[in-house]
């Protein structure tokens, strides 16, 4: 992860926790399962500092529905797809500098709580 620059804010997401479909067995296939999504986005954050306007601000809510939307209304086979939908949908505000974006499949493995991936993006 890049380092936070001076006039960069860094906003978390954590725990987001969304049902979709996801997997490649037929019982993954049929019935949604929990993923735990986290993510990192860095912007430029002098103008709503100085501001304190939420229009000259990166709007953190909008993103998350746009996340929570997009992963309750689709399928996914892969966790890699899954992870980079949802990176795809921060990377498309032109403000984000960085994201990074984490999705846990709950239970996927027998004695592991989740099973992880993590994709980032930058320009």
């Amino acid at each position: 992860m890049p380092r936070l620059e001076p006039g960069m804010a860094r906003i978390r997401v954590k725990d987001l926790r969304l049902r979709t479909y996801i997997g490649i067995k037929e019982e993954e296939i049929l019935n949604k399962q929990d993923v735990l999504i986290n993510l990192t986005i860095l912007y430029p954050a002098q103008d709503a500092v100085q501001g304190n306007d939420i229009d000259q601000a990166l709007n953190y809510r909008t993103i998350t529905k746009a996340v929570i939307r997009h992963v309750e209304e689709n399928r996914f086979a892969l966790l890699e797809r899954l992870t980079q939908e949802i990176l795809d949908l921060v990377m498309a505000n032109p403000d984000v500098r960085y994201a990074e974006v984490e999705v846990d499949k709950l239970h996927a493995l027998r004695f592991a709580e989740s099973v992880s991936i993590t994709l980032a993006g930058h320009r």
